[in-house]
């Protein structure tokens, strides 16, 4: 049940992480790949379109990255519950005992 919880919490934390980020860089990216390239074009749209595209790409790009930062953190977790049990095995063992000496003949 630790293993599982231990998991959870990492794939919480990557689609938080994921979000964020993907909420932080998303604007960005819809503003330069929504802007003319060229000074001299002026554009004529229908503005409601436009703003329910944007809206949609927005949504879209988060979702994409709370999936990435979920995926991520899932396999940095593994790992991690991995680690954390071959040292719990290596605690858990008791040392060698040492070898009696043979009595003298």
């Amino acid at each position: 049940m630790a293993t599982l919880k231990t998991l959870l919490t990492f794939i919480l934390a990557g689609a938080f992480l994921g979000l964020a980020t993907a909420s932080w860089l998303a604007p960005k990216w819809l503003e330069w790949d929504n802007t003319t390239r060229f000074q001299s074009t002026q554009t004529m749209c229908d503005l409601p379109q436009v703003i329910r595209q944007i809206s949609a790409d927005l949504l879209h790009y988060q979702l994409i990255g709370t999936l990435v930062g979920a995926g991520a953190f899932f396999i940095l977790g593994i790992f991690f519950v991995v680690a954390r049990s071959k040292k719990q095995k290596q605690s858990q063992q008791p040392p060698p005992t040492p070898p009696q000496p043979r009595p003298a003949a």
